[in-house]
């Protein structure tokens, strides 16, 4: 039993060891907008905002009015509201007659072969008519100057495609502690730094800030491409990478935030269509993921009380370097860096979240979202 935890916490710290080296390189390289000057007005490009809103009446009101006061010249706000049955519509139509940037678009039936979301902010692409292109949220906050940074960092590095690292907003104690779990997830598994190597596999987007030139989108295939995918914002940037169209990613810091869900269990309702699909809906994948989720992040922690020697040691390795590399997602997020040691407690919640994701779609046979039964064969078929 001592060789056999001497070889596995051994593989492990020697799997943290690369890592931390990967992560030690790759973080520090990624450009930030903090950096860069706004580019002058009277070079500002044309620039459409597209979202896709389902009965968000609590969140949009706060986020709209950042969209509508940035401070830029040639911009305009198309919003699909995507058969909703609150208040969205009519505060778009209100905000609308007060702003004539903001162009309102309904939905009110969705089309075979289409996810709702997806259908949605190709309707909004059909309506705009910028030549750059931003796909965000309905819960997303701009700062006012973050469209003139963002195209002067497009300019300056050759990319068609920007995808934009924001700030999440936490309140409660579950949020913070799996948020900044779930950051250093992000970070190790999309490597958002590999974006613009064409060199590599590895692409990066998120659905609160995605820019890409028009052009470079028509050449992707635009969201048609994406009809049936539910991770539709990370295979943006797969289709960007794949098109060869140049894409990068960047930090934002404050200038992109959301408050992605209140509280944890919303969290976890809230994920429960996505991170199956992440898998491609493949069960040995996602049980892979789970397994080495508690392999890498709980159980040398577990195991330090109850190993000697260099046994120890590796174990003390592989809670070390988890606790670093947290801690630093800690600080960028703004939370206090004591919520560096809770990331054992978060990585058993990112394993609950993909566990729950996993056995509910395949109880149901498929996934409900925006109200929408999908069965899962077809979800299959629609995977990028």
């Amino acid at each position: 039993m001592h060789h056999l935890a001497l070889w596995l916490l051994g593989v492990i710290a020697l799997l943290w060891i690369a890592e931390a080296i990967d992560l030690a390189r790759g973080v520090p390289s990624l450009a930030s907008l903090d950096d860069v000057p706004p580019i002058a007005k009277d070079r500002c490009p044309s620039v459409s905002i597209l979202f896709a809103a389902r009965d968000e009446a609590k969140k949009l009101p706060h986020a709209l009015e950042t969209l509508l006061s940035l401070d830029y010249p040639h911009y305009e706000v198309v919003a699909v509201d995507d058969r909703s049955v609150d208040a969205t519509g009519a505060i778009l139509t209100e905000a609308a007659r007060r702003d004539a940037r903001l162009k309102p678009v309904r939905v009110d039936s969705l089309p075979q072969g289409w996810l709702g979301k997806p259908h949605a902010l190709q309707q909004a692409y059909e309506h705009s008519t910028g030549e750059w292109l931003i796909f965000t949220d309905a819960d997303v906050h701009f700062a006012p100057d973050l469209l003139q940074r963002t195209i002067a960092l497009a300019e300056a590095k050759g990319w068609n495609h920007v995808t934009l690292l924001g700030r999440a907003k936490m309140y409660t104690a579950g949020e913070k502690i799996a948020m900044t779990f779930f950051g250093l997830a992000l970070l190790a598994g999309t490597r958002p730094w590999s974006a613009h190597d064409s060199r590599s596999q590895g692409y990066s987007g998120v659905g609160a800030f995605q820019m890409v030139r028009r052009s470079a989108y028509e050449k992707m295939g635009t969201h048609r491409r994406l009809a049936m995918e539910v991770i539709d914002d990370m295979k943006l940037g797969k289709l960007a990478k794949e098109a060869g169209v140049g894409s990068g990613a960047a930090k934002a810091g404050d200038a992109v935030s959301v408050h992605w869900h209140a509280g944890v269990g919303n969290m976890i309702r809230g994920t429960t269509k996505n991170f199956f699909a992440a898998s491609g809906y493949k069960l040995p994948v996602t049980l892979l993921q789970i397994f080495g989720l508690v392999l890498m992040f709980d159980l040398p922690l577990a195991a330090l009380p109850f190993v000697h020697g260099w046994a120890r040691i590796f174990a003390a390795i592989a809670v070390a370097l988890p606790l670093i590399a947290t801690a630093g997602v800690a600080i960028e997020f703004r939370a206090p860096i004591a919520y560096a040691v809770t990331f054992p407690i978060g990585a058993l919640i990112f394993a609950w979240m993909l566990a729950r994701s996993m056995i509910v779609t395949l109880w149901q046979g498929g996934i409900v979202w925006r109200g929408t039964f999908y069965p899962l064969d077809e979800l299959r078929r629609g995977v990028v």
